[in-house]
């Protein structure tokens, strides 16, 4: 990774921090202070699983967490009425399989809210 790159995953990893303490944060994401201090400082990268966990607290999805560190274009943001047209039309069985997808995704956001607060 370039230093630019390097730069833009400090502010990342620090603005999915928030307000906890890195020592919070990394409880939260099974890891030591140390390691987020190391991220925080641009020593080290985290690796693939945790670095999963950052990009959702920062508010992006994987690829979109990628693109941004690498200095690519971020994909077109989907339009949520376009979306919504395409799933009243989509074969239920597919609508099942994107439920699925919304529900894991809720619960992975209200587990990481509950550690995040057991953290604190």
């Amino acid at each position: 990774m370039n230093s630019e790159g390097k730069e833009k995953l400090i502010e990342v990893v620090k603005r999915a921090r928030g307000e906890m303490s890195q020592r919070a944060f990394g409880k939260l994401l099974g890891v030591s202070a140390t390691a987020v201090q190391l991220w925080e400082k641009g020593q080290t990268i985290p690796d693939t699983e945790n670095l999963a966990q950052i990009a959702v607290r920062a508010g992006f999805t994987m690829e979109e967490l990628l693109c941004y560190l690498e200095g690519k274009r971020l994909p077109e943001p989907v339009d949520l009425n376009d979306m919504l047209k395409k799933i009243q039309c989509m074969p239920i069985g597919d609508v099942a399989v994107l439920g699925r997808a919304i529900l894991e995704r809720l619960a992975a956001a209200a587990k990481s809210s509950n550690e995040q607060a057991k953290a604190s």
